[in-house]
């Protein structure tokens, strides 16, 4: 009775399981749709966000929509309050700033059509050197070979107890010389892109300025703006940019160069504006200014501010005056 028990069991078993086989097998079943991943849209560039937002508060006679390395940018003007305009100033503000900052960029832009010139303030891009940077994925050891018979490892025959560890060491030291090069050439790749995208605008704004009958153009730069600004002047030496005036210059992190070994090689005359009331900033201008005396003939000088807490607006006027004096010193006389 207990055989037959267990065949008719066997039976039924093998019976439920061949409709199974039988649909794994069939191969005329269409298949079950694969899942499929969404695909993020690119975030924009917060610069892009933030030319978005002032395009709503600027008003739209002020707009010119400039174009540079195949794609669009924002860009402020106001043409000078003069029947004979002196030139134009093209502003480059900083990281983060916009094309209107209420900082240096935005009170240039306003008030120097009052005394005859053009202005002409522009976005750069979001810097490639500011993303997050990809880790490296870390790539487990190798496990030595494991004893015939044993579940350990053990160290190859005659060689000392410490010698593994000391591989080990080597290994990683070699692993870590790896991603410091690339982390380098990483670096050094961003900072050729951003130069590129940022050169390209910086172009764009002085081809406008041409066409608006601006026969002299003067590069005016802020914060990081002014990094951008002297190297633009150093390795192009634009023939149409006359003067260069640099305020509260900083330099970017990761670059090719630093502010400091960028003043002797800049052949116009420059202006670099400095708070000397702030203890870094006026340590940083003392070093450029040592630079540019190592350079025969050089055209830079250095003009300082007093920061004056809560009254920002007699801070921005006190900066016009400098910028202005020395564009005109004997009109501001």
């Amino acid at each position: 009775m207990f055989i037959l028990y267990r065949t008719t069991l066997a039976m039924f078993c093998l019976a439920s399981a061949l409709p199974l086989a039988a649909h794994a097998a069939d191969p005329d079943k269409p298949a079950a749709p694969a899942e499929t991943t969404a695909v993020r849209a690119p975030l924009a560039e917060r610069s892009q966000e933030d030319a978005q937002a002032l395009e709503r508060l600027v008003p739209k006679a002020e707009q010119k929509t400039l174009q540079a390395d195949g794609e669009n940018f924002l860009a402020l003007w106001k043409p000078a309050n003069d029947s004979a305009p002196k030139g134009a100033v093209i502003i480059v503000p900083g990281a983060g700033e916009t094309a209107d900052w209420p900082n240096a960029v935005g009170p240039l832009r306003n008030k120097f059509p009052d005394v005859g010139w053009h202005s002409l303030s522009i976005s750069l891009p979001d810097l490639l050197a500011d993303s997050p940077q990809a880790r490296a994925t870390d790539t487990p050891a190798a496990q030595p070979d494991k004893v015939e018979g044993k579940g350990t490892s053990a160290p190859a025959k005659d060689t000392p107890d410490d010698a593994n560890a000391n591989v080990a060491q080597a290994t990683a030291a070699d692993a870590d010389t790896a991603q410091g090069t690339d982390a380098v050439q990483a670096d050094e790749q961003n900072d050729s892109d951003d130069a590129t995208r940022i050169f390209a605008r910086v172009d764009a704004a002085v081809a406008f300025a041409q066409q608006q009958n601006a026969h002299s153009i003067v590069l005016i730069g802020h914060g990081s703006g002014a990094y951008w600004a002297a190297r633009y002047v150093s390795e192009k030496q634009p023939p149409q940019v006359q003067k260069l005036a640099l305020i509260s210059a900083q330099t970017p992190a990761r670059v090719k160069h630093d502010l400091e070994s960028l003043v002797p090689t800049l052949k116009v005359p420059t202006a670099d504006i400095y708070v000397m009331t702030r203890t870094r900033d006026q340590n940083a201008a003392k070093l450029r200014l040592q630079a540019s005396k190592r350079e025969k003939d050089s055209q830079y000088r250095q003009l300082s501010l007093i920061a004056m807490p809560g009254a920002r607006a007699a801070e921005q006027e006190q900066l016009f005056r400098r910028v202005r004096g020395w564009l005109m010193p004997q009109e501001a006389q």
